[in-house]
């Protein structure tokens, strides 16, 4: 599947490119000397194969790339990467990612972060970040539980589960974290899942090219404490009855015989295809400013996962955080005549609300 919103430039301003001599980098380029520590069979391997694979393609020297993450399985990422990362404190990744990205316009910052590491401790700085719109590409690891810490139930574990955390069955109401995504406002939302490689390489591209919060929630299987939570969605048989493709300018279908229609009460609903009048199948349109429709699909998704949509459900160009503070500065720059001196910092320190004490 092929993924193009008709943006080539990559989100960054000031990020230094690669001279046009330079020769062209490799995954090798971008894969570190440490050795990669998470069980067999987690969906984390397939992510950082993807990520290091797509790197190259971006064109941006290593130094000015930064990978930040909380803590989890999914934030050892840093070690594994040769680019400058921080694997920083449970939750705040998406904070410390903000001033970053906020006080160096010459780096690319991306944060790398877990189900219950963004959605439980980290819930209130995921929202701010994707309300704010910082030129952030934040990328949500969901296997459904919380792994490192071995097994307790999480923001996104599903109802009933038996944990150990929930020995008698979960009953936690459940996040959908694309939905969470689109009610904070962020400008680019999306889906893929780790097995999909074509996909999820797909999805990190349109990703890194967005100017703006850039929110990509990744399905990944845990092994160990959740296996098989996706399972049905790998199924080449099943997923083609339960994936719903949302491809912006492109009919929501699910495989060929299924496809998504407004039904007479004005709800979605997911019809047969058989002798279907085709006007009636909804054209997903990414770039649509009011994210209402976007919502609407991304509620087809439940606890059964009869019907799951996959892909960008909104990219759309607003004015960043980042830059307006910039621009803030800068005029404040402008107006005093130049960068302050070391009177000028004294002064802004001591205000004007100050007391000699004798």
């Amino acid at each position: 599947m092929s993924i193009d919103l008709g943006m080539p430039s990559l989100g960054t301003h000031g990020v230094p490119r690669l001279p046009q001599d330079a020769p062209a980098q490799t995954k090798k380029d971008f894969t570190s000397d440490q050795e990669v520590r998470w069980c067999p069979g987690c969906g984390d391997y397939a992510i950082l194969a993807a990520v290091q694979g797509f790197l190259p393609t971006l064109g941006l020297k290593r130094e000015n790339i930064v990978f930040i993450s909380g803590i989890g399985c999914s934030s050892r990422f840093p070690y594994y990467l040769d680019t400058y990362g921080m694997h920083s404190i449970h939750g705040r990744a998406p904070a410390i990612a903000t001033g970053l990205a906020t006080s160096r316009d010459d780096l690319s910052v991306w944060v790398v972060t877990g189900d219950g590491d963004a959605l439980s401790i980290g819930g209130n700085h995921l929202i701010h970040a994707l309300r704010r719109n910082v030129n952030l590409k934040i990328l949500l690891f969901n296997n459904r539980i919380y792994g490192l810490t071995k097994g307790q139930y999480s923001p996104t574990s599903q109802p009933g589960i038996i944990t150990k955390s929930s020995p008698a069955g979960s009953v936690d109401g459940v996040f959908n974290p694309v939905s969470l995504a689109l009610g904070a406002g962020a400008t680019f939302v999306a889906r893929t899942m780790d097995s999909d490689r074509k996909h999820l390489t797909a999805t990190l591209e349109a990703a890194a090219r967005h100017r703006g919060a850039s929110f990509v929630e990744i399905y990944q299987n845990c092994p160990i404490f959740n296996d098989g939570a996706f399972q049905v969605l790998k199924d080449r048989d099943q997923a083609q009855a339960r994936i719903l493709h949302v491809n912006d300018k492109e009919q929501v279908r699910a495989g060929e015989n299924h496809a998504l229609v407004w039904g007479a009460n004005g709800e979605l609903q997911v019809v047969g295809t058989t002798g279907l009048d085709e006007s009636r199948i909804i054209v997903h349109d990414a770039q649509a400013d009011n994210p209402a429709t976007a919502f609407a699909i991304a509620q087809l998704d439940g606890p059964d996962m009869a019907h799951v949509p996959m892909g960008i459900f909104r990219s759309v160009s607003k004015p960043t955080y980042d830059d307006q503070v910039r621009s803030q500065v800068a005029g404040a720059v402008a107006a005093n005549g130049g960068p302050a001196d070391d009177d000028d910092i004294a002064a802004l320190l001591a205000g004007r609300d100050t007391w000699t004490v004798s």
